[in-house]
């Protein structure tokens, strides 16, 4: 007889982080719009048909597909107390091999932002990456003047590392990031930034 996998969830004090389900689709497309401006210093230029159902759809059936390939991990935060969608963390281009490592990277709608709830998020993707995944690091990159994303990288354990040169493009141009990485075992000590904050 045929069975159904048990769906992927993680849990915090305050959060549950599952994968999307189409059922989030007009729930995201209201949170995605009401950021907009909030968001848009620091994410690529997105496509109008980015938040169609047929997207959405897709972004489910490649969530599925990543968490049984075991290759990425993006999950919406859930408020356990009310159900309200969040924002987004994903860990992703999971590398096995001698390099066990993956990349974090994370959204939050702006009026959930500076309440918390991604340090809780962060917390625990990191805690499943190094305990359950078995990977040896969790790297994460931000624009250099980003300065909430950095504090929350820096009090959650992640340390800079060094600066990437048009790493990506955000908001329609190639822009220079900051680099910080989480280490299971780190003997590094503090390592102070170089880069300007804005």
């Amino acid at each position: 007889m045929f069975r159904r996998r048990p769906k992927f969830v993680l849990t915090t004090q305050r959060l549950t982080l599952r994968l999307p389900e189409m059922g989030d689709h007009s729930t995201w497309v209201a949170l995605r719009q009401q950021s907009r401006e909030f968001l848009k210093p620091w994410e690529p230029v997105r496509d109008t048909e980015q938040t169609s159902r047929r997207a959405f759809r897709n972004r489910v059936y490649w969530g599925e597909r990543a968490v049984d390939q075991a290759r990425a991990l993006p999950l919406f935060l859930i408020r356990r107390e009310d159900g309200a969608l969040l924002g987004g963390i994903t860990l992703d281009n999971i590398r096995r091999g001698p390099s066990q490592a993956g990349t974090v990277g994370y959204w939050v709608g702006a009026s959930y932002a500076r309440q918390g709830y991604m340090r809780e998020a962060l917390a625990a993707v990191v805690t499943h990456a190094f305990q359950d995944l078995d990977l040896s690091r969790v790297e994460a990159a931000t624009l250099p003047e980003n300065t909430p994303s950095r504090g929350l990288l820096e009090t959650s354990g992640f340390k800079y590392e060094g600066v990437a040169q048009s790493y990506l493009q955000i908001a329609g141009r190639w822009r220079t990031h900051v680099l910080y990485a989480n280490l299971r075992s780190d003997r590094r000590g503090r390592v102070e930034g170089i880069a300007s904050r804005g």
